[in-house]
């Protein structure tokens, strides 16, 4: 089993890292205010959890998940995470991050910036395109015939398998969308990004199923 670093712990980070725990990892958590405001969400996770610095939690994950607000992106430690692999949950809402323009004109996607601000290292979308209450409960055994899947999308192909390898332990399939430009095809406003939702459209939990079909399905209907 692996080390999980987090930079941001919050809603995604949290259910990420409980699932990982679940699993049998180590979890360093971290976010902008500081270990000690992460002492109840360690204490939950139990003694496979601690909290860090974001330049600690860098350091010490064998793969590190960024899950903060898309607008703090250039925030994220750069040195501490060369050579590393590096999930991207991030997704870019306007209304909350403020404009940016390369995004507004789709010259570039947020996975590619971020890989830009950490050009040493391996990032690979992820868990961008669901709820974090489906996260926690959508979750199922090897070969399970309601499993779901999650769409990655990359550049380096070692760093993809290491990311799958990972998400597998969590209770789920991949799906493979590409390369990291790709990521635009599962971001906010495609038929993708809320691939979980019950039929309604509603968020509550558990959500609905999404197998890898079901994904290539909805990535291919953009």
């Amino acid at each position: 089993m692996s080390t999980v670093g987090f930079i941001g712990s919050g809603k995604i980070g949290g259910t990420l890292a409980r699932l990982a725990v679940d699993a049998g990892h180590d979890v360093v958590l971290s976010n902008s205010r500081g270990p000690d405001t992460l002492r109840d969400l360690v204490t939950q996770l139990g003694p496979q959890a601690r909290a860090a610095t974001p330049g600690e939690a860098a350091r010490a994950g064998d793969v590190v998940v960024v899950t903060t607000p898309f607008k703090a992106y250039l925030d994220v430690p750069v040195a501490p995470l060369r050579g590393t692999v590096v999930i991207d949950t991030l997704n870019y809402y306007p209304e909350r991050d403020g404009h940016f323009p390369e995004l507004d004109a789709g010259r570039t996607t947020t996975g590619e910036l971020l890989q830009a601000h950490l050009p040493e290292s391996f990032v690979v979308k992820a868990f961008s395109n669901i709820f974090f209450k489906h996260l926690a409960t959508l979750g199922r055994p090897a070969g399970a015939a309601d499993r779901s899947a999650i769409a990655i999308a990359g550049d380096d192909r070692t760093a993809k398998a290491t990311v799958a390898a990972l998400i597998d332990t969590l209770g789920y399939d991949v799906h493979d969308a590409g390369a990291l430009a790709d990521n635009r095809r599962f971001g906010p406003g495609t038929p993708a990004h809320h691939a979980y939702l019950d039929p309604d459209g509603m968020f509550a939990a558990p959500g609905r199923p999404a197998s890898a079909a079901r994904l290539a399905e909805l990535l291919d209907s953009n």
